[in-house]
């Protein structure tokens, strides 16, 4: 098919922290060099988004620490960033049952997870923070150094050259049926042609997946993990008593401990009177029954959550999966033409329960590697980032973080989080160096779910409206909207295996696994048959990640559909 072609120095694929970083960080350096006379000419940066408007995906908690930050832009404090509410009280509890808890004392809380600063002036560098807001603010600062950003526009296949390497991507076509046939609108996909491509479309992208599996980037690395992460906003009334901004409580336990699973709860006052509350559940729970979505409305029912709810109206709600591996799970993130950057390759510290300036570190890194190569008299088709990486402070977290997921795994919230804790506060004060021992878990989250007759059903009680929901109420408060005639961007690889498979084995987790109601089993002249609801999915991902047959592969849809968070 003939395309439209752009031609850039750098493309980049996805405007999140790490691709948003790495624009910045190019341009910046580009201009330093500039004004230094060591180069003439202005880099050309293009960003491709798939949002229609930006930070439309973006999703997360979220805790942010400074670090990457004060580094790339040094005086951010005088820019009008989005960053108002520095963490003020920091509370770690165990939800022993549905009605009662334990708070962790400080000292037994891993160092990791501590967020606020303790010095003489008893300051934090986290902030509570709108990851879509922050995203935004980025965005602003990437054009205001020259850099072209494209919202609206999904990368949906990759170019290489003769030898292999990549040169670019090409952006979905729009205006197809669902059939795959033209529309009077048709459009054909633009042909982004770059020296050098940085691909950070977040967890589980799907042209991450790829370059993985072409260039062997995992060889030798234990399987990525996920867990699903589920959030809403709410807003408190206007009243000076409701004014609790800072306020961070992290919670384990129940109710996910009854099924045996890990992952955790968190609660947040933002400023303006809203709160953030979301539950993570691990990717590798073994109970099919097991419904994350339901999980997280039983959560908002235990006294530690509903207490700072009551009086409160949901606002939004969004999903998405989150990369959390670790260090063994890391893949290579450098290969001919271009790099993997950020959530794309599982940069997150989980001990910390943040992601944000480890994944703008890493686009920071990929840059500085990028911009040297764009410079230099005899340039290398695959840029030098691993070098960087491993001198750098984001290897030296990971590397601290490494045992975190895999001990809960293997040992649980109580065993394992007792495990983090005498490695990250009492081990670095008796040896003054990292333990000697290293976990990893082999089994892929796909792999963990048990047959039906292993499992025991999970009950969940009807919503209440007040505090708990369903799913497609929580789903039109995502903003959720696609074009409906189009192709269905849910491919499954063998149609029937969800009927001959999955549902016999497990009951079609994915009928519960998906925190949008898109898969469901319908009857059709007493027949099951899997429907699949594609316009209602908030691009989480989770399908793609925990089926057991690894039988749906998740790609963009037209560009500008999906969810429209405003502030997640």
């Amino acid at each position: 098919m003939d395309r439209e072609c752009m031609e850039f120095d750098v493309v980049i694929v996805g405007a999140g922290p790490s691709g948003l970083s790495a624009a910045c960080q190019l341009a910046l350096l580009n201009k330093q060099q500039i004004s230094q006379s060591k180069v003439e000419k202005e880099l050309t940066i293009c960003v491709i988004e798939k949002a229609s408007e930006l930070g439309g995906h973006i999703l997360s908690g979220a805790l942010f620490e400074t670090t990457a930050l004060d580094e790339l832009f040094p005086n951010w404090q005088e820019m009008n960033t989005p960053l108002t509410t520095k963490v003020t009280s920091d509370e770690l509890t165990y939800l022993t049952t549905k009605h009662n808890h334990i708070t962790i004392p400080h000292v037994l809380t891993p160092a990791p997870m501590h967020n606020i600063t303790q010095n003489h002036e008893n300051t934090s560098s986290n902030y509570i923070v709108s990851l879509s807001k922050l995203c935004q603010w980025l965005s602003k600062q990437a054009e205001e150094l020259g850099v072209e950003i494209f919202p609206g526009f999904a990368a949906a296949e990759i170019n290489y050259d003769s030898n292999g390497s990549v040169t670019g991507i090409n952006t979905s076509d729009m205006g197809l049926d669902k059939q795959g046939n033209k529309k009077a609108n048709f459009e054909a996909g633009i042909a982004l042609k770059g020296k050098y491509t940085l691909f950070a479309e977040g967890a589980r992208g799907h042209l991450g997946k790829q370059l993985i599996k072409r260039f062997k980037l995992d060889e030798g690395k234990q399987p990525q993990h996920y867990a699903l992460g589920l959030k809403e906003i709410w807003q408190l009334p206007s009243e000076p008593s409701n004014d609790k901004s800072g306020q961070v409580i992290h919670s384990t336990g129940w109710p996910l401990s009854e099924s045996k699973s890990s992952g955790g709860g968190f609660l947040y006052h933002l400023d303006n009177n809203q709160i953030s509350v979301g539950l993570i559940v691990d990717l590798n729970y073994q109970n099919p029954y097991l419904s994350p979505f339901e999980e997280f409305q039983r959560l908002k029912h235990h006294p530690v959550f509903k207490r700072h709810l009551k009086g409160a109206e949901r606002l939004s709600y969004g999903a998405r999966a989150i990369t959390k591996g670790g260090l063994y799970s890391l893949p290579k993130q450098q290969f001919p033409g271009g790099l993997l950057i950020g959530c794309d390759a599982g940069t997150l510290n989980a001990s910390k329960i943040k992601g944000c300036h480890c994944a703008m570190k890493s686009g920071m890194l990929a840059a500085d590697a990028i911009f040297e190569q764009l410079n230099s008299e005899q340039p290398l088709k695959e840029a030098n980032y691993q070098e960087k990486f491993y001198s750098s402070w984001l290897y030296d977290e990971l590397l601290q973080a490494r045992n975190f997921s895999s001990g809960i795994h293997k040992y649980g919230a109580i065993l394992g989080g007792a495990l983090a804790t005498l490695e990250h506060n009492i081990w670095p004060t008796l040896f003054k160096t990292k333990t000697p021992w290293d976990l990893q878990d082999a089994i892929a989250d796909h792999q963990a779910l048990l047959p039906l007759a292993q499992c025991q059903p999970i009950q969940y009680a009807k919503p209440d409206g007040i505090v708990s929901f369903d799913k497609l109420s929580s789903v039109y408060l995502s903003g959720t909207q696609h074009e409906e005639n189009q192709p269905c961007h849910l491919i499954l690889k063998d149609p029937l295996l969800p009927i001959n498979k999955n549902l016999p084995d497990y009951d079609e987790p994915a009928q519960r696994y998906c925190p949008a109601g898109v898969y469901e089993i319908i009857q059709i002249e007493g027949e099951p048959k899997l429907q699949i609801n594609a316009a209602n999915c908030v691009h989480c991902k989770t399908c793609d990640i925990k089926d057991p047959c690894q039988n749906i592969t998740w790609q963009p849809p037209e560009g500008g559909g999906g969810p429209s968070y405003q502030n997640m």
